[in-house]
C-alpha cells in the first residue's frame, strides 16, 4: 500500500532564530536533564505562534498524526490544531553536552570537536547520538510507517489520531507529523537514497510542509512548500 506522508517543521522560535542546538528526549522516552537553567527558547514566540494559527484548520481529519515529543513540536501541532501522538521515534537528535547551547558558543568552545561531527557521520563528540544513529532512526520509522500490525495499527480514515504500531506504524495510507527539522532531513535523505553528507546541504524552513509518497525502497518527495498553500491541495502527489 503507498503511503502519503506530510512532514511539518514547527513555527519559528527563540532556539531556531539562535540556532540553538535543541534539549532532547531521547528516542527511548527518557529526557535528558539540560546543563544551566534548563530549556532556552524551546517554547514557541509570539510570531511563531500567530503563523501557526494562521494556518490553522487546512488538514484533513482523517489522517494519522505524529508529533515529535519536542516542546515546539507539541506547541505547532497544536497551534495547527492537529491532535497529534507524540512519538520519541521523532525525537530530535540528541546533542549531549552540546543541547542548549547556540552553534557559534560551541564553535569557540570545542572547534576541534564540533568539525569532527560536522565531517564524520559516525562522531558524537557531544556523547550524544552520532549522525549514523539519526538517519537509521528516521529510515526504520519511514520504512516501518506503512506496515500494519494486528495487535497496534493505527487507522487512517476514520477521523482521529492512530495509535501506531510501537515504532509509529499505520495501516498505511494518509499521515501528519510535526517534526523536528534534523527528522525531516534524515527522512529526505532517506527518500532520496543520499549519502550522510547530503544531511548537511537541506534546509527545512520553520512551518513547511515536506511530502513524501510511495513505500519501502521507493519514495517520492516534494519538499518546502509553505503550510498556506497546503489547503488547495492536500496530499495530492
Amino acid at each position: 500500500m503507498t503511503t502519503r506522508l506530510m512532514l511539518i517543521s514547527p513555527a519559528m522560535n527563540q532556539a531556531l532564530r539562535e540556532a540553538r542546538f535543541p534539549h532532547t528526549e531521547e528516542p527511548d522516552g527518557h529526557t535528558e536533564e539540560p546543563d544551566g537553567d534548563g530549556p532556552v527558547g524551546d517554547e514557541l514566540d509570539a510570531l511563531g505562534l500567530r503563523e501557526a494559527e494562521a494556518v490553522r484548520e487546512t488538514f484533513p481529519a482523517t489522517v494519522t498524526m505524529y508529533v515529535s515529543p519536542s516542546l515546539r513540536c507539541r506547541r505547532t501541532a497544536e497551534a495547527l490544531g492537529l491532535d497529534a501522538k507524540p512519538l520519541p521515534a521523532l525525537a530530535p537528535c540528541a546533542m549531549g553536552r552540546w543541547q542548549g547551547r547556540t552553534l557559534d558558543e560551541v564553535a569557540a568552545a570545542e572547534p576541534d570537536a564540533l568539525a569532527s561531527w560536522l565531517a564524520d557521520p559516525a562522531a558524537a563528540p557531544h556523547g550524544g547520538e552520532p549522525l549514523l544513529a539519526l538517519l537509521a532512526r528516521a529510515a526504520h520509522w519511514l520504512d516501518t510507517l506503512g506496515e500494519a500490525t494486528a495487535s497496534d495499527s493505527g487507522t487512517a480514515g476514520d477521523g482521529a489520531s492512530g495509535s501506531g504500531a510501537p515504532g509509529g506504524g499505520t495501516a498505511g495510507g494518509r499521515v501528519i507529523a510535526v517534526a523536528e527539522p534534523d527528522i525531516i532531513r534524515a527522512c529526505a535523505v532517506h527518500s532520496l537514497g543520499a549519502t550522510p553528507a547530503a544531511f548537511w546541504r537541506i534546509d527545512v524552513r520553520p512551518l513547511t510542509a515536506t511530502e513524501l509518497s510511495g513505500r519501502v525502497g521507493r519514495w517520492n518527495l516534494l519538499s518546502g512548500r509553505p503550510l498556506h498553500s497546503v489547503g488547495p491541495r492536500p496530499f495530492a502527489l
